[in-house]
Protein backbone atom coordinates (compact mmCIF):
# COMPACT_ATOMS: atom_id res chain seq x y z
CA UNK A 1 0.00 0.00 0.00
CA UNK A 2 1.21 3.55 -0.45
CA UNK A 3 2.39 5.43 2.67
CA UNK A 4 0.72 8.77 2.21
CA UNK A 5 -2.66 9.53 3.06
CA UNK A 6 -3.43 5.79 4.02
CA UNK A 7 -4.87 5.09 7.07
CA UNK A 8 -4.75 2.08 9.37
CA UNK A 9 -6.83 1.08 12.72
CA UNK A 10 -4.83 -0.75 15.22
CA UNK A 11 -8.05 -2.95 17.25
CA UNK A 12 -6.10 -2.76 20.79
CA UNK A 13 -3.42 -0.82 22.50
CA UNK A 14 -1.27 -4.19 24.08
CA UNK A 15 2.26 -4.51 23.70
CA UNK A 16 2.12 -5.67 19.85
CA UNK A 17 -0.91 -3.15 18.44
CA UNK A 18 1.58 -0.08 20.33
CA UNK A 19 4.82 -1.54 18.07
CA UNK A 20 2.81 -1.92 14.81
CA UNK A 21 1.37 1.78 15.30
CA UNK A 22 5.27 3.02 16.05
CA UNK A 23 6.58 1.32 12.75
CA UNK A 24 3.28 2.50 10.61
CA UNK A 25 3.56 5.95 11.84
CA UNK A 26 7.31 5.97 11.65
CA UNK A 27 6.81 5.16 7.96
CA UNK A 28 4.47 8.14 7.25
CA UNK A 29 1.08 6.00 8.06
CA UNK A 30 -1.92 7.69 9.76
CA UNK A 31 -2.70 5.03 12.64
CA UNK A 32 -5.88 5.61 15.05
CA UNK A 33 -5.52 3.18 17.70
CA UNK A 34 -8.88 2.01 19.23
CA UNK A 35 -8.67 0.51 22.95
CA UNK A 36 -11.77 -0.56 24.87
CA UNK A 37 -9.83 -0.30 28.85
CA UNK A 38 -8.55 3.26 29.55
CA UNK A 39 -5.08 2.84 28.74
CA UNK A 40 -2.28 1.17 27.21
CA UNK A 41 -1.19 -2.32 28.18
CA UNK A 42 -3.42 -5.08 27.40
CA UNK A 43 -2.22 -7.94 29.23
CA UNK A 44 0.90 -5.68 30.36
CA UNK A 45 -1.85 -3.99 33.56
CA UNK A 46 -1.15 -3.27 37.17
CA UNK A 47 -3.66 -3.11 39.59
CA UNK A 48 -4.07 -1.15 42.84
CA UNK A 49 -3.49 -2.64 46.49
CA UNK A 50 -3.80 -0.94 49.74
CA UNK A 51 -2.94 2.30 47.63
CA UNK A 52 0.15 0.47 46.29
CA UNK A 53 0.32 -0.17 42.68
CA UNK A 54 1.46 -3.67 41.77
CA UNK A 55 2.50 -5.37 38.33
CA UNK A 56 -0.79 -7.91 37.57
CA UNK A 57 0.47 -9.19 34.43
CA UNK A 58 3.98 -10.31 32.49
CA UNK A 59 6.57 -9.49 35.45
CA UNK A 60 9.91 -10.17 33.09
CA UNK A 61 11.48 -8.40 30.00
CA UNK A 62 14.13 -9.92 28.49
CA UNK A 63 15.32 -9.29 24.55
CA UNK A 64 16.12 -5.76 25.35
CA UNK A 65 17.43 -5.37 21.49
CA UNK A 66 14.16 -6.01 20.15
CA UNK A 67 13.03 -2.87 21.90
CA UNK A 68 16.37 -0.83 21.19
CA UNK A 69 15.55 -1.64 17.10
CA UNK A 70 11.84 -0.31 17.47
CA UNK A 71 13.18 2.91 18.93
CA UNK A 72 15.83 2.98 16.74
CA UNK A 73 13.80 2.96 13.56
CA UNK A 74 11.36 5.54 15.05
CA UNK A 75 14.68 8.26 15.58
CA UNK A 76 14.33 7.82 18.90
CA UNK A 77 16.00 6.33 21.72
CA UNK A 78 15.00 3.51 24.29
CA UNK A 79 16.46 4.93 27.59
CA UNK A 80 15.32 8.37 26.62
CA UNK A 81 11.35 6.72 27.12
CA UNK A 82 12.01 3.95 29.66
CA UNK A 83 14.33 3.51 32.26
CA UNK A 84 15.63 -0.30 33.03
CA UNK A 85 17.98 -2.14 34.82
CA UNK A 86 19.88 -5.17 34.41
CA UNK A 87 19.18 -7.87 37.43
CA UNK A 88 22.27 -10.01 38.27
CA UNK A 89 20.15 -13.03 39.31
CA UNK A 90 17.72 -14.21 36.92
CA UNK A 91 15.38 -15.93 38.93
CA UNK A 92 15.59 -17.88 43.14
CA UNK A 93 14.32 -21.75 42.94
CA UNK A 94 13.59 -23.50 45.89
CA UNK A 95 11.92 -27.09 46.16
CA UNK A 96 12.35 -27.26 50.18
CA UNK A 97 13.28 -25.25 53.02
CA UNK A 98 16.72 -26.53 52.32
CA UNK A 99 16.87 -26.88 48.53
CA UNK A 100 17.66 -23.26 47.04
CA UNK A 101 19.09 -22.41 43.66
CA UNK A 102 19.74 -18.97 42.01
CA UNK A 103 20.28 -18.95 37.90
CA UNK A 104 22.47 -15.17 37.46
CA UNK A 105 22.72 -13.10 34.20
CA UNK A 106 26.48 -14.63 34.58
CA UNK A 107 26.78 -18.13 33.13
CA UNK A 108 29.49 -19.14 35.56
CA UNK A 109 28.18 -17.99 38.71
CA UNK A 110 25.36 -20.36 37.56
CA UNK A 111 27.17 -22.83 36.32
CA UNK A 112 28.93 -22.80 40.42
CA UNK A 113 25.75 -22.65 41.72
CA UNK A 114 24.45 -25.78 40.17
CA UNK A 115 27.72 -27.72 41.15
CA UNK A 116 26.64 -26.34 44.82
CA UNK A 117 23.31 -28.16 44.72
CA UNK A 118 23.83 -31.41 42.16
CA UNK A 119 27.68 -32.23 41.85
CA UNK A 120 30.25 -31.06 39.38
CA UNK A 121 28.82 -33.56 36.32
CA UNK A 122 25.64 -31.88 36.83
CA UNK A 123 27.36 -28.67 36.47
CA UNK A 124 29.16 -29.84 33.05
CA UNK A 125 25.49 -30.82 31.99
CA UNK A 126 24.49 -27.57 32.20
CA UNK A 127 27.45 -25.73 30.26
CA UNK A 128 26.37 -28.01 27.66
CA UNK A 129 22.47 -27.19 27.85
CA UNK A 130 23.38 -23.72 27.40
CA UNK A 131 25.77 -24.31 24.43
CA UNK A 132 22.51 -25.84 22.37
CA UNK A 133 20.24 -23.62 23.76
CA UNK A 134 22.37 -20.65 22.08
CA UNK A 135 22.57 -23.01 18.70
CA UNK A 136 19.03 -23.39 19.04
CA UNK A 137 18.03 -19.84 19.17
CA UNK A 138 20.69 -18.69 16.58
CA UNK A 139 19.69 -21.26 14.47
CA UNK A 140 15.63 -20.03 14.97
CA UNK A 141 16.39 -16.28 15.36
CA UNK A 142 16.36 -14.77 11.48
CA UNK A 143 14.92 -17.59 9.32
CA UNK A 144 11.47 -18.34 12.21
CA UNK A 145 11.19 -15.61 14.86
CA UNK A 146 11.48 -12.69 12.66
CA UNK A 147 9.89 -14.23 9.54
CA UNK A 148 6.11 -13.20 8.92
CA UNK A 149 4.71 -16.87 8.36
CA UNK A 150 7.03 -20.00 8.83
CA UNK A 151 6.17 -23.42 7.42
CA UNK A 152 8.77 -26.33 7.13
CA UNK A 153 9.75 -25.56 3.93
CA UNK A 154 10.34 -22.02 3.78
CA UNK A 155 12.33 -22.26 7.30
CA UNK A 156 14.36 -25.16 5.36
CA UNK A 157 14.82 -22.53 2.41
CA UNK A 158 15.97 -19.98 4.51
CA UNK A 159 18.35 -22.06 6.80
CA UNK A 160 20.15 -23.45 3.59
CA UNK A 161 21.31 -26.75 2.54
CA UNK A 162 24.88 -26.03 4.50
CA UNK A 163 22.96 -25.63 7.93
CA UNK A 164 20.38 -28.56 7.54
CA UNK A 165 22.16 -30.49 9.96
CA UNK A 166 21.38 -27.77 12.88
CA UNK A 167 18.03 -27.50 12.12
CA UNK A 168 17.91 -31.59 12.74
CA UNK A 169 20.12 -31.13 15.86
CA UNK A 170 17.44 -28.68 17.70
CA UNK A 171 15.24 -31.52 18.05
CA UNK A 172 11.56 -30.26 16.80
CA UNK A 173 10.32 -33.68 17.29
CA UNK A 174 11.44 -34.23 20.64
CA UNK A 175 9.42 -32.94 24.05
CA UNK A 176 10.97 -30.92 25.80
CA UNK A 177 10.51 -32.80 29.19
CA UNK A 178 12.52 -35.73 27.21
CA UNK A 179 15.20 -33.70 25.78
CA UNK A 180 15.82 -32.41 29.22
CA UNK A 181 16.07 -35.78 30.64
CA UNK A 182 18.81 -36.26 28.39
CA UNK A 183 20.79 -33.24 29.61
CA UNK A 184 20.56 -33.33 33.16
CA UNK A 185 20.18 -36.47 35.62
CA UNK A 186 19.06 -34.24 39.09
CA UNK A 187 15.47 -34.46 38.53
CA UNK A 188 15.49 -31.07 40.35
CA UNK A 189 17.39 -29.49 36.88
CA UNK A 190 14.60 -30.89 34.61
CA UNK A 191 12.04 -29.61 36.46
CA UNK A 192 13.61 -26.19 36.47
CA UNK A 193 14.15 -25.74 32.87
CA UNK A 194 10.99 -27.67 31.96
CA UNK A 195 9.20 -24.60 33.57
CA UNK A 196 10.24 -22.53 30.33
CA UNK A 197 7.04 -24.37 28.80
CA UNK A 198 4.60 -22.24 31.13
CA UNK A 199 6.36 -19.40 29.76
CA UNK A 200 4.11 -20.16 26.47
CA UNK A 201 1.27 -21.62 28.81
CA UNK A 202 1.83 -25.12 27.88
CA UNK A 203 3.31 -28.49 29.24
CA UNK A 204 6.80 -29.26 29.23
CA UNK A 205 5.41 -33.17 28.32
CA UNK A 206 4.29 -31.79 25.43
CA UNK A 207 6.22 -29.38 24.42
CA UNK A 208 8.83 -29.50 21.67
CA UNK A 209 12.44 -29.17 22.83
CA UNK A 210 13.10 -26.31 21.05
CA UNK A 211 11.99 -24.44 24.04
CA UNK A 212 15.14 -24.65 25.25
CA UNK A 213 16.24 -21.84 23.62
CA UNK A 214 14.25 -19.80 26.55
CA UNK A 215 17.18 -20.19 28.63
CA UNK A 216 19.60 -18.31 26.27
CA UNK A 217 17.49 -15.35 26.24
CA UNK A 218 17.51 -15.49 29.87
CA UNK A 219 21.03 -15.30 30.25
CA UNK A 220 21.07 -12.14 27.73
CA UNK A 221 19.62 -10.58 30.27
CA UNK A 222 16.56 -10.11 32.44
CA UNK A 223 15.45 -6.49 32.48
CA UNK A 224 13.92 -4.71 35.17
CA UNK A 225 11.07 -1.29 34.36
CA UNK A 226 11.61 1.23 36.88
CA UNK A 227 8.40 1.80 38.09
CA UNK A 228 6.91 -0.99 36.87
CA UNK A 229 6.28 -3.16 33.71
CA UNK A 230 3.26 -0.66 32.31
CA UNK A 231 5.99 2.50 32.43
CA UNK A 232 6.81 0.36 29.21
CA UNK A 233 3.70 0.49 27.99
CA UNK A 234 3.48 4.19 28.72
CA UNK A 235 6.84 4.54 26.93
CA UNK A 236 5.44 3.38 23.91
CA UNK A 237 2.55 4.92 23.66
CA UNK A 238 4.22 8.46 24.14
CA UNK A 239 6.73 7.13 21.36
CA UNK A 240 3.51 6.70 19.38
CA UNK A 241 2.23 10.38 20.21
CA UNK A 242 5.28 11.94 19.06
CA UNK A 243 5.08 10.38 15.81
CA UNK A 244 1.26 11.62 15.44
CA UNK A 245 -0.67 8.30 16.38
CA UNK A 246 -4.52 9.36 17.07
CA UNK A 247 -5.52 7.46 20.97
CA UNK A 248 -8.62 6.45 21.34
CA UNK A 249 -9.18 4.62 24.73
CA UNK A 250 -12.65 3.31 26.02
CA UNK A 251 -13.46 2.65 22.16
CA UNK A 252 -15.05 -0.64 22.09
CA UNK A 253 -14.84 -1.83 18.84
CA UNK A 254 -17.71 -4.09 17.39
CA UNK A 255 -17.80 -4.16 14.00
CA UNK A 256 -15.64 -4.30 10.62
CA UNK A 257 -17.05 -3.12 6.99
CA UNK A 258 -16.42 -4.59 3.88
CA UNK A 259 -16.08 -3.82 0.46
CA UNK A 260 -15.86 -5.82 -3.15
CA UNK A 261 -14.12 -8.34 0.01
CA UNK A 262 -11.94 -6.06 1.73
CA UNK A 263 -12.21 -4.03 5.48
CA UNK A 264 -12.74 -0.85 4.72
CA UNK A 265 -13.87 0.69 8.18
CA UNK A 266 -14.36 -0.11 11.61
CA UNK A 267 -17.52 0.30 13.85
CA UNK A 268 -17.32 1.48 17.73
CA UNK A 269 -20.13 0.37 20.27
CA UNK A 270 -20.48 4.51 20.61
CA UNK A 271 -21.49 4.75 17.11
CA UNK A 272 -18.33 5.96 15.86
CA UNK A 273 -17.02 4.54 12.25
CA UNK A 274 -13.13 4.85 11.43
CA UNK A 275 -13.02 5.03 7.08
CA UNK A 276 -9.53 2.47 6.61
CA UNK A 277 -7.32 1.05 4.80
CA UNK A 278 -6.48 -1.19 6.69
CA UNK A 279 -6.66 -2.81 10.13
CA UNK A 280 -4.91 -4.68 12.69
CA UNK A 281 -6.65 -6.87 15.45
CA UNK A 282 -4.24 -7.30 18.81
CA UNK A 283 -6.65 -9.40 20.67
CA UNK A 284 -7.47 -13.04 21.23
CA UNK A 285 -7.85 -14.49 18.13
CA UNK A 286 -11.01 -16.44 19.34
CA UNK A 287 -12.86 -13.33 19.74
CA UNK A 288 -12.78 -13.04 16.29
CA UNK A 289 -14.24 -16.54 15.71
CA UNK A 290 -16.64 -15.94 18.03
CA UNK A 291 -17.92 -13.30 15.89
CA UNK A 292 -16.75 -10.36 18.19
CA UNK A 293 -16.15 -7.93 15.35
CA UNK A 294 -19.16 -8.53 13.32
CA UNK A 295 -19.93 -11.58 10.89
CA UNK A 296 -17.38 -10.23 8.37
CA UNK A 297 -14.50 -11.12 10.30
CA UNK A 298 -15.44 -14.14 11.81
CA UNK A 299 -14.16 -16.65 9.21
CA UNK A 300 -10.46 -14.44 9.17
CA UNK A 301 -8.24 -17.33 11.26
CA UNK A 302 -8.77 -21.41 11.26
CA UNK A 303 -11.01 -22.48 13.53
CA UNK A 304 -7.99 -24.56 14.70
CA UNK A 305 -6.12 -21.98 15.27
CA UNK A 306 -8.60 -20.98 18.14
CA UNK A 307 -8.89 -24.50 19.74
CA UNK A 308 -6.38 -25.72 21.34
CA UNK A 309 -6.17 -23.56 24.75
CA UNK A 310 -3.03 -22.58 26.58
CA UNK A 311 -3.41 -22.01 30.32
CA UNK A 312 -5.28 -19.49 32.14
CA UNK A 313 -3.51 -19.05 35.72
CA UNK A 314 -4.66 -17.75 39.31
CA UNK A 315 -2.89 -15.24 41.06
CA UNK A 316 -2.86 -13.21 44.10
CA UNK A 317 -1.67 -9.25 44.03
CA UNK A 318 -0.92 -8.41 47.51
CA UNK A 319 0.65 -5.87 49.95
CA UNK A 320 1.91 -8.31 52.50
CA UNK A 321 4.45 -9.16 55.42
CA UNK A 322 7.17 -12.29 54.53
CA UNK A 323 9.39 -13.84 56.71
CA UNK A 324 11.71 -17.07 56.41
CA UNK A 325 12.41 -17.31 52.73
CA UNK A 326 15.03 -14.19 50.83
CA UNK A 327 13.31 -13.18 48.43
CA UNK A 328 15.00 -11.76 44.85
CA UNK A 329 12.69 -10.31 42.41
CA UNK A 330 11.60 -13.62 40.85
CA UNK A 331 11.22 -16.83 43.04
CA UNK A 332 9.84 -20.34 41.81
CA UNK A 333 8.70 -23.08 44.56
CA UNK A 334 8.44 -25.95 42.81
CA UNK A 335 5.52 -28.50 43.30
CA UNK A 336 6.50 -32.23 44.59
CA UNK A 337 5.60 -34.21 42.13
CA UNK A 338 5.84 -32.13 38.43
CA UNK A 339 4.34 -35.13 35.80
CA UNK A 340 1.55 -35.19 38.57
CA UNK A 341 0.77 -31.25 38.56
CA UNK A 342 0.87 -31.58 34.40
CA UNK A 343 -1.15 -34.57 34.43
CA UNK A 344 -3.88 -32.22 36.92
CA UNK A 345 -3.56 -29.28 34.64
CA UNK A 346 -4.79 -31.25 31.34
CA UNK A 347 -7.31 -33.00 33.19
CA UNK A 348 -9.01 -29.31 33.43
CA UNK A 349 -8.15 -29.65 37.37
CA UNK A 350 -6.28 -27.49 39.14
CA UNK A 351 -2.91 -29.50 41.47
CA UNK A 352 -3.63 -30.22 45.12
CA UNK A 353 0.75 -29.18 44.81
CA UNK A 354 1.21 -26.62 42.55
CA UNK A 355 4.40 -24.93 41.69
CA UNK A 356 4.10 -21.50 42.59
CA UNK A 357 5.81 -18.17 40.94
CA UNK A 358 6.44 -14.95 42.91
CA UNK A 359 7.76 -11.85 41.88
CA UNK A 360 8.68 -9.36 44.85
CA UNK A 361 8.30 -6.00 43.19
CA UNK A 362 10.13 -4.29 45.99
CA UNK A 363 13.11 -6.32 44.96
CA UNK A 364 16.02 -5.79 44.23
CA UNK A 365 16.60 -2.01 45.23
CA UNK A 366 18.12 -0.28 43.06
CA UNK A 367 21.87 0.14 43.10
CA UNK A 368 22.99 2.85 45.50
CA UNK A 369 19.69 2.81 47.46
CA UNK A 370 19.80 3.87 50.78
CA UNK A 371 16.16 3.46 51.61
CA UNK A 372 14.78 0.25 53.95
CA UNK A 373 12.92 -1.75 52.34
CA UNK A 374 9.13 -1.75 53.79
CA UNK A 375 8.01 -4.66 55.91
CA UNK A 376 4.85 -4.91 53.96
CA UNK A 377 6.12 -5.66 50.54
CA UNK A 378 4.54 -5.94 47.07
CA UNK A 379 3.92 -9.21 45.93
CA UNK A 380 2.68 -11.21 43.33
CA UNK A 381 2.02 -14.99 43.69
CA UNK A 382 0.95 -17.05 40.58
CA UNK A 383 -0.18 -20.46 40.11
CA UNK A 384 -0.83 -22.36 36.75
CA UNK A 385 -4.79 -22.82 35.96
CA UNK A 386 -6.71 -24.66 32.92
CA UNK A 387 -8.37 -22.26 31.13
CA UNK A 388 -12.11 -22.03 31.06
CA UNK A 389 -14.25 -24.79 29.12
CA UNK A 390 -18.23 -24.93 27.85
CA UNK A 391 -18.47 -28.01 30.64
CA UNK A 392 -16.86 -26.97 33.85
CA UNK A 393 -15.75 -23.18 35.52
CA UNK A 394 -13.73 -23.11 38.50
CA UNK A 395 -16.16 -23.16 41.75
CA UNK A 396 -15.39 -21.15 45.03
CA UNK A 397 -14.12 -24.74 46.70
CA UNK A 398 -11.83 -25.11 43.84
CA UNK A 399 -10.23 -21.32 43.84
CA UNK A 400 -10.50 -21.58 48.24
CA UNK A 401 -8.28 -25.20 48.04
CA UNK A 402 -5.87 -23.55 45.70
CA UNK A 403 -5.25 -20.87 48.03
CA UNK A 404 -4.23 -23.09 50.67
CA UNK A 405 -2.47 -25.55 48.82
CA UNK A 406 -0.44 -22.71 47.26
CA UNK A 407 0.54 -20.80 50.41
CA UNK A 408 1.16 -24.39 52.00
CA UNK A 409 3.29 -24.75 49.17
CA UNK A 410 5.71 -21.95 50.30
CA UNK A 411 5.74 -22.71 53.70
CA UNK A 412 6.81 -26.21 52.78
CA UNK A 413 9.83 -23.87 51.23
CA UNK A 414 10.54 -21.88 54.37
CA UNK A 415 8.11 -18.59 53.19
CA UNK A 416 5.63 -17.49 55.28
CA UNK A 417 3.31 -14.42 53.87
CA UNK A 418 0.99 -12.69 56.64
CA UNK A 419 -1.93 -11.40 54.70
CA UNK A 420 -5.14 -9.99 54.58
CA UNK A 421 -8.22 -10.51 52.79
CA UNK A 422 -8.42 -6.60 52.61
CA UNK A 423 -4.99 -6.51 51.42
CA UNK A 424 -4.93 -9.46 48.71
CA UNK A 425 -6.51 -9.52 44.92
CA UNK A 426 -7.19 -12.43 43.53
CA UNK A 427 -7.57 -12.87 39.59
CA UNK A 428 -8.97 -16.12 38.36
CA UNK A 429 -9.56 -17.91 34.67
CA UNK A 430 -13.31 -16.42 34.67
CA UNK A 431 -11.75 -12.94 35.58
CA UNK A 432 -9.13 -13.32 32.96
CA UNK A 433 -11.91 -14.12 30.62
CA UNK A 434 -13.65 -10.79 31.77
CA UNK A 435 -10.68 -9.06 31.13
CA UNK A 436 -9.18 -10.13 27.50
CA UNK A 437 -12.57 -11.39 25.13
CA UNK A 438 -12.87 -14.58 23.86
CA UNK A 439 -9.84 -15.92 25.46
CA UNK A 440 -11.84 -17.81 27.82
CA UNK A 441 -8.90 -17.29 30.37
CA UNK A 442 -6.35 -19.01 28.24
CA UNK A 443 -3.78 -16.09 28.81
CA UNK A 444 -1.21 -17.42 25.79
CA UNK A 445 -3.47 -18.02 22.97
CA UNK A 446 -2.90 -21.16 21.51
CA UNK A 447 -0.67 -24.16 23.25
CA UNK A 448 2.80 -24.79 22.11
CA UNK A 449 1.96 -28.83 22.06
CA UNK A 450 3.73 -30.77 19.64
CA UNK A 451 5.99 -30.31 16.15
CA UNK A 452 3.67 -28.22 14.26
CA UNK A 453 2.48 -26.20 17.07
CA UNK A 454 5.42 -24.11 15.91
CA UNK A 455 3.58 -23.64 12.45
CA UNK A 456 0.15 -23.26 13.51
CA UNK A 457 -0.21 -19.83 14.57
CA UNK A 458 -1.16 -17.57 12.34
CA UNK A 459 0.80 -15.25 10.76
CA UNK A 460 0.42 -11.45 9.87
CA UNK A 461 -1.96 -12.05 7.00
CA UNK A 462 -5.37 -13.57 7.90
CA UNK A 463 -7.69 -15.03 5.30
CA UNK A 464 -9.92 -11.21 5.22
CA UNK A 465 -7.66 -8.94 3.07
CA UNK A 466 -6.95 -5.85 4.45
CA UNK A 467 -6.94 -7.56 8.22
CA UNK A 468 -4.13 -8.43 9.61
CA UNK A 469 -3.15 -9.93 13.18
CA UNK A 470 -1.01 -9.14 16.24
CA UNK A 471 -0.39 -10.26 19.57
CA UNK A 472 0.77 -13.30 21.57
CA UNK A 473 -1.79 -15.93 19.79
CA UNK A 474 0.22 -14.87 16.64
CA UNK A 475 3.31 -15.98 15.16
CA UNK A 476 5.86 -15.98 16.98
CA UNK A 477 4.34 -16.42 19.73
CA UNK A 478 3.82 -15.15 23.72
CA UNK A 479 5.83 -13.19 25.66
CA UNK A 480 6.60 -9.48 26.35
CA UNK A 481 9.67 -9.45 22.71
CA UNK A 482 7.78 -12.03 20.72
CA UNK A 483 4.58 -9.87 20.65
CA UNK A 484 6.49 -6.55 20.42
CA UNK A 485 8.16 -8.49 17.36
CA UNK A 486 4.07 -9.69 16.19
CA UNK A 487 3.30 -6.10 15.65
CA UNK A 488 6.27 -5.44 14.05
CA UNK A 489 5.70 -8.13 11.49
CA UNK A 490 2.21 -7.07 11.16
CA UNK A 491 2.81 -3.93 10.22
CA UNK A 492 5.18 -4.22 7.45
CA UNK A 493 2.81 -6.73 6.30
CA UNK A 494 0.54 -4.26 6.17
CA UNK A 495 3.08 -1.70 4.65
CA UNK A 496 4.16 -5.03 1.75
CA UNK A 497 0.46 -5.17 0.80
Amino acid sequence: MGHSAKTVAVIGAGMAGLTAAIDLAARGVRVVVMERAAGPGGKMREIEVSGRRIDAGPTVLTLRHVFDELFDHAGARLEDYVALRPTAVLARHAWSAREQLDLFADINASEAAIGHLAGLAEARRFAAFCREAARIYRTLERPFLRSERPSVLRLTRAVGLRHLPDLWRIRPFTTLWRALGNHFHDPRLRQLFGRYATYCGSSPFESPATLMLVAHVEQQGVWLVEGGMQRLAHGLERLALALGVEFRYRSHVTDLSSTAGRVNGVHAADGTHVPVDAAIFNGDLNALAEGRLGEVASHAVPTAVTAARSLSAITWSMVAQTEGFPLERHNVFFSRDYAREFESLSNRLLPSDPTVYVCAQDRPQAEGSTAALDRRERLLCLVNAPAITDSRALSKRDLAACEKNAFAALERCGLRVERTRDDTQRTAPHDFARLFPGSRGALYGSASHGWRSSFARPGSRSRLPGLFLAGGGVHPGPGVPMTALSGRLAAAAVLAA
